[in-house]
């Protein structure tokens, strides 16, 4: 039965099987709501006092209810409910209501976001209108002006938006149709890495490393063509088939990691076309701790020999009166020992025997087209870096009203540090001026910084690995923020092979472009920290948050999956007190650890029916040590010492979980 019921009659079911939520789907959700309306009915069930229980639609139903907090709804708002008579099929109607949803297909966004527009919509009243940030709005209108071969295929699922994204590496529509002929004729399954390369360069020289890689006859025998002017020669001749010589590279490539991965007696070698080692090809990888092999007694004897004779071969260079011919051999022998001193000083690391078995290594390719073999070992286990269970006492740096103490896993330390790091990465990499002062700064005082102290940033431009392997958080504004802003960057500059001429393209875009490539590189360098006392404290950080203003409230709240069902009872207790005084924390004293956390997220998210005061103190609560912070003395190392952990503390993550209380 179809009937209207009041909002305020509405309540959630025991029965409902949805317990977590996405704090950006939630917010997309309430935009949508806002601008029209629900959509779809509730699903409900009878109860007592004339109140109905949302078996389907919980969801819906908060953000109508903080609409209604908003003043955006009345709380006796109409909604058109499904009344089921019975609740024997309650929690499986719940199950199939959530179980068979389907997202929308990134095409399908593309298509709607550019109808949106072509009606007269901005991208702002688009992002607006559904919840979402310009950034991914205008990500998805670029997918729009794809190719329709390349964006039919994204529509039904036959490439992967990552690999959409590498076609629009190129606005050339047609170059996008033939690269995408080639490769779906091709005999090998393509990645977004090949298929960039191949939309920047049309052709290939036959200097080209891969080219040297495979070799002119091979490349003729598998089908390639090969064009060639009148003055040509092999190494500049065009070889046409971009395609067919990328996956005889990459065959080449996988055929050689093999031998090599058992002559080297590791786990696995990743091959790459590269020249170098890229960060996104040890991502979540670990590197492994490995020492060059100690000098043999016959290699320390030859060094020394080798000293001798630079001393012997010195003195000729230093007598003014030795023979231009003795001066010629003897610069000739200084470069010879020089070369041998360094062969036998620079020898390759030995990794201990017992990580062998888990330890992996990068194989690239020289500009000569000679694979090489990266002498750095590295594991994808994260049971190598550390115990996730070990438990931290952390102690905020700034005590406010009386120092209060906190236990924490180390895994949700480590998380919450990344998080933070994301959110001051995102505001740095939108504000190029200050990336600007931080890139020059930084480089200027390298050789005044305290040794001592950890860096705050790598300045490399590369991207800070730890301290958590493959952890990418799902409930993230900034993480997925930050990846929407690396799309936006224009990387027609990839296309040229050789360096100066990468240069020259780069300094020809537009200062707003490469002002944004600044901003970026430098931003993704920051480490991860916390405003605690300890490791993970980088006070420099936090003059940056405050520099910049930053509100981690709008970026971070605490959830039941993020934070709260990973801490002890206490510690929701001391937060939902720091909102709501004793009063508010009284109320949920007696209730079980589990729905505990699920209430505090409800109360955090301002979904909680509460006075006007307490729900905006929620919305803007985050734990101190997630805070950007005024300098403080950090507490004495003496007492960052673990309590004694208990079986019983353990959580449903294998966290340890401590009984302990955060500063206000």
């Amino acid at each position: 039965m179809i009937k209207a019921i009041p909002l305020n009659k509405l309540v959630q079911s025991p029965r409902n099987v949805r317990r977590h939520s996405d704090a950006a789907a939630d917010a997309e959700l309430k935009a949508s709501i806002a601008a029209r309306g629900l959509l779809q009915n509730l699903i409900v069930r009878p109860a007592a006092k004339g109140k109905y229980e949302v078996e389907a639609g919980e969801r819906r139903r908060r953000q109508m209810l903080a609409l209604a907090d908003d003043k955006v709804l009345s709380r006796s708002h109409e909604v058109v409910c499904l009344v089921l008579e019975t609740g024997d099929a309650a929690v499986e109607t719940s199950l199939a209501e959530n179980f068979h949803r389907l997202a929308m297909n990134p095409a399908d966004e593309a298509q709607a976001f550019a109808s949106l527009v072509e009606g007269g919509a901005s991208v702002e009243d688009v992002a607006r209108r559904f919840g979402l940030t310009v950034r991914f709005v205008e990500g998805r209108l670029r997918l729009a002006t794809l190719a329709p071969v390349v964006f039919e295929a994204l529509a039904s699922g036959e490439i992967t938006l990552d690999m959409a994204k590498a076609y629009g590496a190129t606005s050339d529509q047609e170059i996008q149709a033939r690269v995408f002929e080639q490769i779906s004729s091709a005999y090998y399954a393509p990645n977004p890495d090949s298929i960039r390369r191949m939309v920047l360069t049309g052709t290939v020289r036959g200097s080209d490393p891969r080219a040297k890689l495979i070799g002119r006859n091979a490349y003729i025998d598998a089908g390639g063509r090969i064009e060639r002017e009148l003055f040509d020669d092999e190494d500049s001749e065009a070889w046409v088939d971009v395609a067919l010589l990328e996956s005889l590279a990459n065959a080449k490539m996988e055929e050689q990691a093999e031998l090599i991965a058992a002559e080297q007696g590791v786990a696995w070698v990743k091959p790459t076309l590269e020249p170098y080692v890229r960060y996104d090809l040890v991502e979540g990888l670990t590197r492994l701790p490995a020492e060059p092999a100690p000098l043999t007694e016959a290699e320390a004897a030859r060094l020394d020999q080798l000293d001798a004779s630079y001393d012997e071969h010195a003195a000729i260079l230093e007598d003014e009166d030795s023979a231009e011919e003795a001066v010629a051999a003897a610069e000739a022998a200084l470069e010879a020992i020089e070369r041998e001193c360094q062969d036998i000083r620079h020898r390759p690391p030995v990794l201990p025997p017992e990580l062998r078995s888990e330890a992996g290594m990068i194989l690239t390719l020289s500009r000569d087209g000679t694979p090489l073999l990266q002498p750095e070992f590295y594991t994808e286990s994260s049971a190598i870096a550390g115990d996730e269970g070990e438990v931290i006492e952390i102690v905020p740096t700034e005590s406010g009203n009386g120092q209060r103490r906190s236990v924490l896993s180390k895994r949700l330390v480590d998380e919450l540090a990344m998080q933070r790091r994301d959110v001051l990465s995102l505001h740095v990499a939108s504000d190029p001026g200050l990336a600007l002062d931080l890139l020059v700064f930084t480089l200027a005082d390298g050789d005044t910084l305290d040794w001592r102290s950890r860096a705050a940033t790598t300045i490399r431009g590369s991207c800070p690995s730890g301290p958590i392997i493959n952890f990418e958080p799902a409930d993230a504004p900034a993480t997925a923020a930050l990846a929407d802003l690396r799309c936006s960057l224009d990387e027609s500059w990839r296309a040229d092979t050789d360096v100066a001429d990468r240069f020259d393209r780069f300094r020809s875009l537009a200062d707003e472009a490469r002002a944004a490539w600044l901003a970026f590189v430098v931003g993704r360098t920051l480490e991860a920290s916390l405003n605690m006392a300890g490791e993970r404290r980088i006070m420099f950080h936090d003059h940056l948050g405050r520099l910049m203003g930053i509100d981690m409230a709008q970026w971070w709240r605490p959830t039941a999956a993020n934070y709260f069902d990973r801490v002890s009872k206490q510690v929701i207790l001391d937060a939902l007190t720091d909102v709501g005084g004793p009063e508010l924390s009284s109320r949920f004293a007696s209730v079980k650890k589990a729905e505990l956390a699920t209430s505090a997220e409800r109360v955090f998210s301002g979904a909680y029916i509460t006075e006007v005061e307490i729900r905006e103190r929620a919305l803007a609560w985050v734990p101190d040590v997630m805070r950007f912070c005024e300098p403080a003395q950090p507490q004495a190392e003496d007492d960052l010492g673990a309590e004694d952990v208990d079986a019983a503390d353990l959580d449903a993550d294998g966290d340890r979980d401590i009984p302990s209380e955060l500063a206000a």
